[in-house]
């Protein structure tokens, strides 16, 4: 290139790596952010499913049970709800999956709720399978739930960059789609499932998942949808820049919004939720309530409202999941259902488990 020709166009050879879509300036996030309600709702495994595969898969689908319980979230006010996905899913049937989710978009944005849909996952079951799922363990939480992808995929760097198909394809097909409200791309990527799985799980986990993350993020921004994309911080110390972790760091500076996990009493929730402000971007807890180990809605969903941090809790309605059981289900057995429940909010019937909980929903979203 000639001097002079380079001297004219050096302005715009440095601007060209930002031409391309990714990240959200701080700016853009918080525009978004004025569009959109103060979003209050639950992580949604309908009853009838054990896990990811069974809520989708096209032989256990039930749209009818799915309305029936997203009525139950409605009607207490909840206006968004946290949903997740699986790989093998779109392996199985892309253009069945596709349809499904619309069918389910369709039913959410009856009840005025908007999605929050999850494409990967780290806990439980490290080795998914398709095909009917096996009945839940008694009285144990979780005990079907699988990860996305499977230890086999996620230890391997090919099988990693062959999940691209997937996260491009669901992307691409809702990537404008007003009922998404935001794209949730990795669950507690690393996570170590010691307390279950430990012994079967895969070595250097967090290495491995720190890979399919920055691929997520980079196969993300290919597509650049008209909602934020995340990946929320879970565990580990995220209160100063100098004391995050790697795949802290990651996720931290590359969301769009910056998205965490809170299972803990109202004080250590104050902790780490506000060093996250210093982001200068929306912040959404993706998971919390665990009332046996401090997270009580009582305490914090006030708190979320007060501080305009989008809240989801863990669960809406007991089902063969089993999360109204406590983690220590997997270590300490159960013989029958705890008085006080872990998780989820409702009894099958739509009965609450605490009508000062869906009361609490009710008073918090009517008010602007």
């Amino acid at each position: 290139m000639k001097p002079e020709l380079r001297a004219v166009l050096l302005p715009f050879l440095l601007l060209a790596p930002t031409l391309h879509a990714q990240q959200w300036t701080a700016e853009q996030a918080n525009q978004w952010a004025e569009t959109q309600p103060w979003r209050a709702g639950s992580n949604f495994a309908p009853s009838y499913a054990i896990n990811q595969l069974e809520m989708w898969q096209a032989d256990t689908f039930d749209l009818e049970a799915i309305d029936r319980e997203l009525g139950y979230a409605a009607g207490c006010g909840m206006n968004a709800a946290r949903v997740f996905l699986h790989n093998l899913l779109w392996e199985q049937d892309s253009k069945g999956l596709l349809e499904r989710m619309d069918r389910f978009l369709a039913v959410a944005d009856k009840h005025k709720i908007g999605i929050m849909f999850v494409l990967f996952d780290d806990v439980w079951d490290p080795s998914p399978k398709l095909g009917k799922q096996r009945a839940p363990k008694p009285h144990v939480h979780n005990s079907g739930w699988v990860q996305s992808p499977g230890k086999e995929v996620l230890g391997d760097p090919a099988k990693r960059a062959d999940l691209e198909p997937y996260v491009k394809g669901v992307l691409k097909r809702f990537k404008d789609d007003k009922r998404v409200i935001v794209w949730d791309l990795y669950n507690e990527p690393g996570n170590p499932n010691k307390s279950a799985y430990g012994p079967v799980e895969l070595a250097d986990k967090p290495e491995h998942s720190l890979d399919l993350v920055k691929k997520c993020f980079e196969w993300a921004w290919e597509v650049r949808p008209s909602q934020p994309l995340t990946i929320g911080v879970w565990t580990n110390d995220w209160s100063t820049k100098d004391k995050r972790d790697a795949l802290n760091a990651y996720q931290l500076d590359h969301s769009d919004i910056i998205t965490f996990h809170a299972y803990a009493d109202l004080k250590r929730t104050r902790e780490m939720t506000e060093p996250l402000f210093a982001y200068g971007r929306p912040v959404m807890c993706t998971e919390y309530m665990a009332r046996t180990a401090g997270s009580l809605l009582v305490e914090i969903l006030p708190y979320f409202k007060e501080k305009h941090v989008g809240a989801f809790q863990w669960g809406l309605v007991a089902g063969k999941t089993q999360t109204q059981y406590p983690w220590e289900s997997w270590k300490r057995d159960f013989e029958k259902e705890p008085d006080v429940w872990f998780h989820e909010l409702f009894h099958k019937d739509g009965k609450p488990y605490d009508p000062a909980e869906t009361d609490l929903y009710k008073q918090l979203t009517s008010q602007p």
